[in-house]
């Protein structure tokens, strides 16, 4: 194989537009690019589920996320997007002004970030190495 694997994007569900909105745009940093929305016909072809579905695309050059608005119905056990920030500590602020909690778990002699968002989304936040 002479090419590397490149992540296009990654697609979220979220039960709130508007706690999408601010979680992207005000805690991540991402600018929303576009919004959509996808034909029942659609979505039963592609994820098996008859409905309209509303599509939030945010985007900044580097993070492409497609956040699908629907009530979740399903749990999560392992699902979580690795993201890096430039200041741990200051997206820790930005993350608790907006009312979500923020957490760290001991790992060896580390302690791992860690932070869902408002439709219970699992993140990983590291550090960008500098």
């Amino acid at each position: 194989m002479s090419k590397s694997i490149v992540l296009n994007h990654v697609a979220l569900q979220c039960s709130d537009r508007e706690k999408a909105s601010i979680f992207f745009t005000k805690i991540l940093k991402i600018p929303m690019i576009k919004n959509l929305t996808i034909s029942k016909e659609l979505s039963n072809k592609i994820f098996g589920v008859n409905d309209y579905v509303e599509v939030y695309v945010f985007d900044n050059g580097e993070a492409r996320f497609e956040v699908f608005i629907k009530n979740k119905t399903n749990e999560t056990e392992f699902e979580h997007v690795c993201i890096e920030v430039e200041d741990k500590k200051e997206f820790v602020n930005t993350c608790k002004s907006y009312g979500l909690q923020p957490f760290f778990v001991k790992k060896d002699e580390k302690d791992l970030l860690f932070v869902r968002d408002f439709s219970n989304n699992l993140y990983e936040v590291k550090e960008q190495l500098k």
